[in-house]
């Protein structure tokens, strides 16, 4: 019989935080890529073609989805920065101490880790303030009759803001995940595998 190692608290939480930024990810992109190839349904008796199609779901759903997900990865995220708050103030302090000329430079992985990571959290930000834009101002989703209302930028500038910032943020989680695909296979067969019970070990990220 196959035994089951169990996974540590902050492990299993760990592993949770990703599981539901994937699942988030994967509905916010889907949908994202729906309106960046259909931006507009169109107009009864005009000329656009894609009026009136529908794919897989009407497009009042895809706006939900993508809304919806994006609102729970915003959620999450805000769950996943206390977890890795040692890390990250680590990290500042680490390379603050670079800068100053205190501390050796950061060898080529880590270089390349805090990249990626400095980019993905950076664009995921500009993403969730213009996605909240688009949730809390009346009539700034896509085409909406509803006046602009200029805040800051015009609706345009916010959507093209929003998408390009989302495009780099896919880019850079695709990265994020393939550097950390061994522990999240790793944890993941631990995680589904049936069998008695060892005790509780733990898998750094």
């Amino acid at each position: 019989m196959t035994t089951k190692r169990l996974i540590s608290t902050q492990t299993r939480n760990n592993w949770l935080v990703v599981f539901g930024l994937f699942i988030g990810g994967i509905i916010a992109s889907l949908s994202g890529l729906y309106f960046l190839l259909f931006p507009t349904s169109g107009y009864k008796g005009g000329r656009n073609p894609w009026y009136g199609i529908t794919i897989l779901f009407d497009r009042h759903t895809w706006r939900d989805l993508h809304t919806w997900a994006g609102v729970i990865m915003i959620i999450i995220v805000l769950i996943h920065i206390p977890l890795h708050w040692k890390w990250i103030v680590n990290m500042a302090k680490k390379t603050s101490n670079i800068i100053k000329g205190q501390s050796k430079r950061f060898n080529a992985r880590s270089k390349f880790n805090l990249t990626i990571n400095s980019i993905l959290g950076l664009s995921f930000i500009v993403t969730a303030i213009t996605g909240l834009y688009f949730f809390f101002v009346p009539g700034s989703f896509h085409n909406s009759l509803v006046s602009d209302n200029l805040i800051l930028f015009s609706k345009t500038t916010w959507k093209d803001i929003h998408t390009w910032s989302s495009i780099i943020l896919i880019a850079m989680a695709t990265t994020h995940l393939w550097i950390n695909w061994k522990w999240i296979t790793k944890v993941t067969k631990i995680v589904f595998t049936p069998g008695p019970q060892k005790p509780p070990i733990s898998f750094n990220a």
